[in-house]
């Protein structure tokens, strides 16, 4: 029986591509391809994923390894990336500029990884050419093992909210309005989980299709609330119920009760809300602008409808308002700073999350990134960290350095800002192998960003208005500060945050907002370990494209759309055969 289940793991792998692993995995194959919809009662193109809009759920549990087939129909190049998926020792999946050549149009391409060490919410999306506006983005869930609690009773059901500011013009023509040199404006809209507002009142156009969540009165259930959206902060509220934050990209927090929670772009979260109201009508899930003037602003609101199933009527009156008074800054920082780790709970290992003491390590380096207005950097509208606009390079960062690509980019970003010209450069962060770094987010643009790593997350030590300097230092949470991946910087404030550097590979570093992200507002760290023995980071996948100073190395692909098809359900049968033969053996 050894035999033959050997036999059968190696015939898997030859025709799979996958490498094998002990843990179970998940495959899907993803369609990305242009639909038309009327979130907003005007006909547009959207990127749909499997014909929908927005994609599909990619549920997996900790460990598992993940493998999606994407299939790029677009009429442009593509690739997805993972935001918070912290992809061990694997860059060459994270499915940016930096780490991946784009998927041509009519190409496909394999993304393999393990949801390493992880569990909770996230979101997938394009990463390319301003595509996220037109959608092409889905929610992630990574569940607890078995074996492994969760720090609350197991809810009665979940519902998932994707949320996002929305133009009516599509991808391309928001470029070209930012590639002329102007700001994109206000958005039209609000959407939830595709679909357009409730009429509340008479601003509503008729005829908009609005969603409506069926639920039970008296059941608690897990609401996952992700932004996936251009450039606004959201405040999410369900009229007369409160929200109970237990969970914010893979970290179980310390339980509060909210009645509204504002929910900034690229982040997600985990609430327990429980239907316990009279139900003597229906409720109001509210999505609205944020950071921004509210009455200008009124049409840029998501309503949705909470119904329970003994409701007595449908909702009407005037939406329910946020508590916090966004003229007063320093109040609404006050929620975020209420953020703290739950340090009693298990998170993907059966041991507390707070157990690793970061208050006590030292800081090896400081990186100070300032962000301004956009400038106009050689006639063109650009933004810039520490006064560089980064210029993505034509070879992916380690795929340059493992076929010896000279000049590819350059290991000078500077770890504090200058007083210098700025400039357009693909300029990276040279960051030291286990290093412990301190990166202090300044922004000094007009608008609250939200900023993200990939490849890890990364705890929030302090947030304040003011410029950061040395003694900031005496105000950072050093016991149970929240570790994520995504995290707001108000306008003329700035956030903390420190980051161990034990996952060799290239990793982005971005605000979130797609428009400063567009014009330039992002940057590397190159991690690489100079005893590196194969241990610490994965050599690339046979699939690897290749662009840039490698294009010659690329082989064409010749497959239909039928045969496409057939190898994808050939691979899930096999990896369902997989799993019976694992469990036999």
């Amino acid at each position: 029986m050894a035999a033959t289940c050997s036999v059968f793991l190696l015939c898997f792998a030859l025709l799979s591509g996958v490498s094998f692993a002990a843990d179970p995995f998940v495959s899907y194959d993803f369609r990305v391809s242009y639909i038309t919809a009327s979130p907003l009662g005007v006909p547009q193109q959207v990127i749909a994923v499997n014909g929908q809009f927005p994609g599909p759920l990619l549920n997996a549990t900790t460990n598992y390894n993940v493998v999606v087939n994407v299939f790029n129909h677009l009429d442009e190049p593509l690739l997805l990336t993972w935001p918070g998926i912290q992809m061990r020792r694997n860059s060459w999946q994270d499915g940016v500029l930096g780490t991946n050549c784009p998927i041509p149009p009519r190409w496909n391409f394999t993304y393999q990884f393990q949801v390493k060490d992880q569990i909770g919410s996230f979101f997938y999306s394009p990463s390319l050419n301003f595509q996220r506006a037109s959608g092409g983005f889905g929610p992630i869930v990574i569940n607890n093992r078995d074996i492994i609690p969760i720090p609350f009773p197991q809810p009665d059901g979940e519902l998932i909210f994707i949320i996002g500011d929305w133009y009516t013009q599509d991808h391309k023509a928001l470029r070209r309005i930012l590639d002329s040199g102007k700001e994109l404006g206000m958005p039209d809209g609000v959407l939830i989980n595709g679909k357009g507002p409730y009429k509340y009142n008479s601003s509503v156009p008729d005829g908009i299709d609005y969603l409506t969540f069926h639920v039970e009165p008296g059941k608690t259930y897990r609401i996952r609330v992700h932004n996936v959206g251009i450039s606004t902060s959201l405040n999410f509220r369900i009229q007369n119920h409160n929200l109970l934050l237990v969970e914010t990209e893979g970290h179980y927090t310390s339980q509060a009760n909210f009645t509204d929670f504002d929910v900034h772009v690229g982040q997600s979260y985990s609430f327990l809300v429980t239907m316990d109201q009279n139900a003597t009508s229906d409720y109001y899930i509210v999505a609205s602008a944020r950071f921004v003037n509210e009455t200008v602003w009124q049409r840029v609101t998501g309503v949705a409808i909470l119904h329970y199933s003994n409701s007595k009527g449908p909702v009407s009156g005037p939406l329910p308002v946020p508590k916090t008074d966004v003229s007063s800054p320093w109040s609404a920082m006050n929620q975020p700073k209420a953020i703290r780790q739950n340090t009693s709970a298990s998170g993907a290992r059966p041991n507390p999350q707070g157990s690793f003491h970061y208050g006590q390590i030292n800081i090896t380096n400081t990186y100070i990134l300032r962000s301004l207005p956009p400038t106009t950097i050689n006639g063109a509208l650009r933004a810039t960290l520490n006064g560089i606009s980064f210029v993505n390079p034509s070879t992916p960062v380690r795929l340059a350095d493992r076929n010896k690509v000279k000049g590819a980019y350059k290991l000078d970003f500077p770890d504090r800002p200058f007083n210098r010209p700025t400039r357009l450069d693909t300029s990276m962060i040279n960051a030291t192998y286990k290093g412990f770094i301190q990166v202090i987010f300044q922004n000094n643009d007009t608008k609250i960003q939200s900023f993200h790593v990939d490849g890890y997350s990364f705890f929030v030590v302090g947030m304040d208005f003011g410029i950061w300097s040395e003694d900031k230092k005496g105000s950072y949470n050093n016991y149970d500060a929240i570790s994520r991946s995504t995290v707001e910087v108000y306008p003329g404030g700035w956030t903390a945050v420190l980051i161990s550097l034990d996952n060799v590979g290239v990793w982005n570093i971005r605000v979130e907002n797609l428009d400063r992200w567009y014009l330039g507002e992002e940057t590397y760290m190159r991690i690489t370990n100079p005893e590196e023995d194969g241990k610490t980071e994965m050599d690339p996948p046979d699939n690897v494209l290749y662009c840039g100073a490698l294009k010659n190395l690329q082989k064409e692909q010749h497959h239909s759309a039928a045969t496409s098809i057939l190898n994808g359900h050939l691979k899930l049968m096999l990896m369902v055969l997989l799993a019976s033969v694992m469990t036999f053996c």
